[in-house]
């Protein structure tokens, strides 16, 4: 296994373009950092790291297992580094997805999007407990391939790259050819929303065509003010009541359910209960979408009238 790790390489460039957007935050949108929000994200940087030393063994070694029943030796070819990339991006899209749509994911994914605030040190609020969820079986399906497990791991760390300069306000539209295929600030701002018409789209990784594809595509709309954060927010500054919050929320779910329904809280969606007293984002969507007929058929009534008049 080589020791080449893509991301240790970029964490000075992650650094500069923090303090670059600090600057460019102080003069246009001094409302963009939050010192306390900061601090969080950096301390949720540094926990993933730890974790990951301490629990990534178990995918490695599951991946060096599943390696040795492989269907294909694809070695090491320039075309292999390339299809890996682009497959490992699919995965991605697939366990993002998850992290929305079943709540033992969300559990860990929803520290990503605990803080209210959209910047570059938003991107380092990565999950501690990311690995305890097994999330990474999405990848295996590569590793059954016959991809290398190191090729896999460098494209799985120049994917966490490239994602890191998406979050930002600075940039509000790359051009059209770059955004019609790429991921890109204005897309995952709107991933970051809890405004009804954003709430869970936009899933891609590097690549949003994926999302094109499988209908969770939505444009940032420039005249609706985009509302970061979870749609419950925090409340907090606390590290680690945004750690663990949801897994607390589960397990007291869990205590409380009847036993016909305990299942459930673990593998449906965030807000779904077995009495229904809570919203999931279909149910907060739904809504949004009926008032927005509700106002569309409104302003439509005066034209009709007139019409019939004449």
């Amino acid at each position: 296994m080589p020791d080449f790790s893509p991301t240790e390489y970029a964490v000075p460039g992650f650094v500069a373009l923090v303090l670059i957007e600090m600057l460019w935050a102080w003069k246009k949108r001094p409302e963009a950092y939050e010192p306390k929000d900061t601090l969080v994200s950096l301390a949720f940087g540094l926990g993933s790291t730890v974790a990951g030393a301490l629990l990534g063994g178990l995918a490695l070694w599951i991946f060096l297992q599943a390696y040795e029943s492989r269907l294909f030796d694809i070695g090491w070819q320039w075309w292999a580094w390339a299809l890996c990339f682009v497959l490992d991006d699919l995965a991605y899209y697939w366990v993002h997805r998850a992290g929305h749509r079943i709540r033992w994911f969300w559990a860990s994914h929803v520290n990503h999007h605990s803080s209210q605030h959209y910047n570059l040190s938003t991107a380092l609020r990565q999950s501690w407990t990311g690995a305890f969820t097994l999330g990474f079986v999405f990848t295996l399906p590569l590793v059954l391939l016959g991809f290398p497990v190191a090729m896999i791991l460098v494209c799985k760390g120049f994917n966490l790259i490239y994602q890191f300069w998406i979050h930002t306000e600075a940039i509000r539209r790359m051009p059209r050819w770059f955004e019609a295929v790429m991921n890109t600030p204005s897309h995952h701002r709107v991933h970051h929303a809890t405004n009804p018409r954003y709430l869970d789209r936009n899933y891609a990784g590097v690549f949003i065509v994926w999302d094109k594809m499988f209908g969770t595509f939505e444009p940032e709309v420039d005249d609706e003010p985009i509302r970061y954060g979870i749609v419950r927010q925090l409340g907090s500054f606390n590290l680690l009541w945004a750690v663990f919050h949801e897994w607390i929320g589960i397990a007291q779910d869990l205590w409380r359910a009847p036993w016909g329904s305990k299942l459930g809280y673990l593998l449906r969606e965030p807000g779904w209960t077995h009495d229904g007293s809570r919203d999931t984002s279909d149910t907060i969507r739904a809504r949004w979408l009926a008032r927005q007929g509700t106002q569309a058929d409104t302003a439509q009534k005066p034209i009709e009238r007139a019409g019939e008049a004449a």
